[in-house]
């Protein structure tokens, strides 16, 4: 198992944790079965009213998918097997709250968890990047769930800078990206005090309000989403060329998206 759920009944608060330290929490395609198979069983679980989501250790919240399981895209723009796309609450059409706790990093396709959360609360020691334009990749999802959150202008600084550019945990929160920051170590205890809270509410209320907020900016997106598969079979550089960056410019790791 790649991903640790723990569930405190009394207070109505489940805990979801990416347990792939070593990787960074990076998302291999057992992981994201498993992320998707957990929102989907939250569903139907009435015990459970809000949800935290974490990742293990202290060096990364996330850092997008696992390159070593990638997916083959296929040759068109007007498909893709994107294996992130599902990996998130709301395109698993679950409606209870979310609220993500960062630690480290926080990068790539971590952006598709962190874009369905309700909200972000981070730690001292979290950054935040995006490393796609680095190695010869469109940032596409990344950049829309980004622009669902933060100003225009931070959102470009931060996709077209790749992994040159490190957001700190303060500067996420000027930019709204993240809601609250906490000394280290401590945004998992935040975003628990959070939960409880939100779960001690009415639960049809509070799923309504969560439907609402994401109705208000779900057609921008949805809209947004349809332009990304021919913006990354334009834009992408080949997989060999892919390759020669990531070993020019990162030797000894491992590439993160």
């Amino acid at each position: 198992m790649t991903l640790r759920t723990e569930t405190d009944t009394a207070a109505g608060v489940a805990v979801v944790t990416l347990d792939r330290p070593h990787r960074h929490n990076a998302i291999d395609a057992p992981t994201a079965r498993e992320l998707a198979a957990a929102w989907r069983e939250f569903r139907f679980d009435d015990r459970v009213r809000a949800i935290v989501l974490t990742g293990a250790g202290d060096r990364a919240f996330c850092t997008g998918v696992d390159r070593a399981t990638d997916v083959p895209q296929p040759d068109s723009p007007f498909s893709a097997d994107d294996p992130l796309l599902t990996i998130g609450p709301k395109a698993n059409d679950l409606w209870k709250p979310v609220i993500a706790a960062v630690r480290g990093m926080a990068c790539g396709g971590a952006f598709y968890l962190l874009g369905e959360a309700e909200f972000v609360v981070a730690d001292e020691t979290a950054t935040f990047f995006d490393p796609h334009t680095t190695y010869g990749m469109v940032s596409a999802y990344e950049s829309v769930y980004l622009a669902q959150r933060m100003p225009p202008g931070d959102v470009a600084r931060l996709a077209l800078l790749g992994s040159a550019e490190r957001m700190s945990a303060r500067r996420a929160l000027e930019t709204g990206l993240v809601s609250e920051v906490t000394p280290p170590g401590e945004a998992l205890a935040a975003a628990l005090r959070c939960a409880r809270t939100i779960a001690g509410y009415p639960a049809a209320a509070v799923q309504g309000t969560v439907r609402a907020v994401w109705a208000a900016t779900e057609a921008a997106r949805a809209h947004a989403f349809a332009q990304a598969p021919h913006l990354i079979a334009l834009g992408n550089l080949p997989p060999a060329g892919q390759a020669e960056l990531f070993a020019a410019r990162t030797p000894g790791g491992y590439r993160v998206r």
